[in-house]
């Protein structure tokens, strides 16, 4: 990996770090009147993946989008009018946060329900098997998301048929708030997607190194036509489940987990190794910081400004009153 492109992958983490630091800030203000998650402490599993991705392949994402939206070239201008329930937004107000799509940059789209996706990646796949258009599809789900029928049921038929599929679980060990050893028997989730007969591996989500190589490696073999690939990435998510806040609080992880999973980092930590291998100082930080601060507020103006349709503002009076 060349010097650019450690560059490139610092900023992409950075730049989806910082909009929801702002959506995280600005979400008090009552005009983001959706549901929102944010991926603040995941942002190397969607950087590292989509990075290896052509304009021309496919993504399909959950409820926790923003990273693989932004990371996949999905339009940030967009991203923010659809959260604020503009008509300039993605799904032209009507989605929020749990609903985006930017079919141009291939990023097909969210659902907040579990699972809802991971059969329509596969069927995105069966299409590109069937007209052999060379794209791969990639599909990002939790941990929780292996619970569901659908998702067997989905890695069953995409090894069947050998399908150019990437399923991407980002295993934070929690849904909502149980964890996962009150949910699953104790397993390597990766290792029941081999079961299944599907290419398997697991690796670290904080690093966006292994995360680049490793995805890189099952997207080639995936495109290859060498069947579906599952990668299982370890994460830490920092914030509550739903909202913009710290639930630390709510005493549902120890405190030594807590700064465990802050002291992993993705971005601190890559950036400390650039700045070892002297790739990167803290002028250069400044620049990325300056730019993309810039764009954001850029974004955000232009989605207070636009216009909200009358479905829409229906909708904002429903859940105001």
């Amino acid at each position: 990996m060349d010097l650019k492109q450690k560059e490139r992958l610092l900023f992409k983490m950075l730049r989806i770090r910082r909009t929801e630091e702002m959506l995280a800030d600005r979400y008090s203000e009552q005009e983001m009147r959706c549901p929102m998650h944010l991926c603040i402490g995941q942002e190397a599993v969607a950087v590292g993946v989509c990075e290896n991705l052509e304009t021309t392949d496919r993504v399909y994402s959950n409820h926790r989008a923003h990273g693989h939206y932004l990371a996949k070239g999905g339009d940030l201008n967009s991203m923010i009018a659809e959260l604020y329930g503009r008509t300039t937004g993605c799904c032209g107000g009507r989605g929020g946060s749990m609903h985006l799509i930017d079919i141009d940059a291939g990023f097909m789209g969210a659902t907040p329900i579990v699972g809802g996706t991971v059969p329509l990646a596969v069927g995105s796949a069966w299409k590109s098997k069937l007209l052999q258009d060379g794209a791969v599809t990639v599909v990002f789900f939790g941990d929780g998301c292996f619970e569901e029928g659908v998702m067997h049921e989905s890695m069953n038929f995409a090894a069947l048929h050998a399908l150019p599929v990437v399923f991407i679980c980002e295993n934070n060990l929690f849904s909502v708030y149980t964890h996962i050893d009150d949910r699953q028997p104790s397993r390597q989730i990766y290792k029941i997607a081999e079961a299944h007969g599907l290419d398997s591996c697991q690796g670290n989500g904080s690093s966006i190194i292994e995360v680049h190589q490793k995805s890189k490696a099952a997207i080639n073999r995936a495109r290859a036509g060498h069947g579906p690939q599952f990668l299982e990435f370890n994460v830490y998510r920092w914030r509550e489940h739903c909202g913009p806040n710290f639930d630390n609080e709510l005493n549902y992880r120890s405190s030594e987990d807590i700064s465990l999973g802050l002291s992993q980092c993705p971005i601190e930590n890559f950036k400390s190794e650039l700045y070892s291998e002297n790739v990167l100082n803290e002028n250069h930080i400044a620049v990325f910081e300056n730019e993309i601060q810039s764009e954001l507020s850029a974004a955000f103006k232009f989605a207070c400004e636009s216009p909200s349709g009358d479905l829409v503002s229906a909708s904002m009076k429903v859940f105001s009153a």
